[in-house]
Parts: C-alpha cells; sequence; structure tokens
C-alpha cells in the first residue's frame, strides 16, 4: 500500500470537498481556508497532473469562455482509486496515533 503524502492528501480532500466545482482557482481557495496553506498556480497544476497520473484523479474540460480568453476551464473529481487512497490514509492516521494519545497526556 503507497501512503499518501500529506499535500497529496490535502489535495484530494479538498477535490471531494468541492464536488463539482473543483477547479484550480477554487481548488487554491479551499486549501487555503481549510490548511491555511499557500500554493501557487503552477504548483498546483504540477500536483494535479502527478494525481492525475497516479490515478488518484480525473479531469474534464468545460466549454471554452470569453472571461477566459478563450481556453477551457478545467474541472478536477476523485477516481475510485483516489478515494480509496483516502481511505487508506485515514486508517494509517489511526494506526499510527493508537495507544499514543495516553502517553502524551504523561509528558
Amino acid at each position: 500500500m503507497r501512503v499518501l503524502t500529506r499535500a497529496e492528501e490535502i489535495l484530494l480532500l479538498s477535490i471531494l470537498r468541492l464536488k463539482d466545482n473543483a477547479f484550480a482557482l477554487t481548488i487554491l481557495k479551499e486549501i487555503k481556508q481549510s490548511a491555511s496553506k499557500k500554493l501557487t498556480i503552477g504548483s498546483l497544476w504540477v500536483s494535479l497532473d502527478s494525481l492525475y497520473k497516479k490515478g488518484y484523479i480525473d479531469k474534464r474540460m468545460a466549454e471554452e469562455t470569453p472571461a477566459k480568453g478563450g481556453r477551457k476551464k478545467v474541472y478536477y473529481s476523485l477516481t475510485p482509486s483516489g478515494a480509496k487512497a483516502l481511505r487508506n490514509a485515514r486508517e494509517f492516521q489511526r494506526s499510527l496515533w493508537k495507544g499514543v494519545e495516553r502517553q502524551l497526556k504523561k509528558i
């Protein structure tokens, strides 16, 4: 089982939360709001491309819009593999923390 990086996990969770409205700018805003992280649009695109190549997300092109100078907006969504990776990440975190909270209380 491959473990997601924290950045991958945050990105996948953001896409999941945004549902049908997950495109670059909304994803950037969601990450800034939910995780207090700042990303550049360039680093976001690199990360999205990596997740796409791993099969964790799909992308679809919307119709061209005059507001974007005729360019198409790209929307992202989780694949079943992406959802499974998030579930595995959650279980991995639970197993790491199992039994540790009592020790932290003693410190």
